[in-house]
């Protein structure tokens, strides 16, 4: 939790040095994700939802930077000696991104994400059971996407991918000796509640 307090407070320090227009917005919208790995067999697509705020300050024209802190609903479904299971993670991910926006209100996005896992379950045949013990509290992911701020309005939509980049199995629980990483194609709308002109 202090990693991704310090990435925080991290962006919204670049953000205040900068002398520029700073915007404030909340954002929600929908999760389809899986995992991956050779620990990861025979996962599909499990839908969610996420949603927070965002802060965006412009660096140059064009270009800026935009933290964000977000609830994650993420996981997968599978199927184990035929019974259809689903599981579960909650995150609190914050992505740190760089922004470039052309004239026409298209925009394109990247940069890293860390996440911390606040519950996981695994629920088939109508029986849930917590399961995070099987999995890493951090998670780390490379996020890609494009998007379009409205022209005249304060609304954009995006849609983005999480790449998992770090193992989140728990090993020393699971027993198994390979790796799952999620990945997340998130599509979403933001709003810009105000913003503050800089000094």
């Amino acid at each position: 939790m202090k990693k991704l307090a310090l990435v925080f407070l991290a962006g919204m320090s670049i953000a205040t040095a900068a002398n520029a227009q700073f915007q404030f917005g909340v954002k929600a919208g929908a999760n389809f994700s899986t995992v991956n790995g050779n620990d990861a067999g025979g996962a599909s697509s499990l839908a969610g939802f996420n949603g927070g705020v965002y802060f965006k300050l412009p660096l140059a024209h064009g270009l800026s930077i935009q933290p964000e802190l977000l609830y994650s609903g993420q996981g997968f479904e599978d199927n184990s000696g035929g019974v259809d299971g689903k599981q579960h993670f909650n995150y609190f991910n914050i992505p740190f991104l760089l922004k470039y926006t052309h004239f026409s209100g298209l925009f394109v996005e990247t940069g890293p994400q860390a996440g911390i896992l606040t519950s996981a379950n695994y629920k088939a045949g109508g029986v849930s059971s917590d399961d995070k013990s099987y999995y890493h509290s951090a998670d780390f992911s490379w996020v890609v996407g494009v998007g379009f701020k409205i022209p005249t309005t304060p609304l954009s939509i995006d849609a983005r991918y999480n790449f998992g980049l770090s193992n989140i199995e728990n090993t020393s629980s699971t027993g198994g000796t390979g790796t799952i990483r999620n990945g997340s194609f998130q599509i979403g709308l933001m709003l810009k509640l105000f913003s503050v002109p800089g000094r």
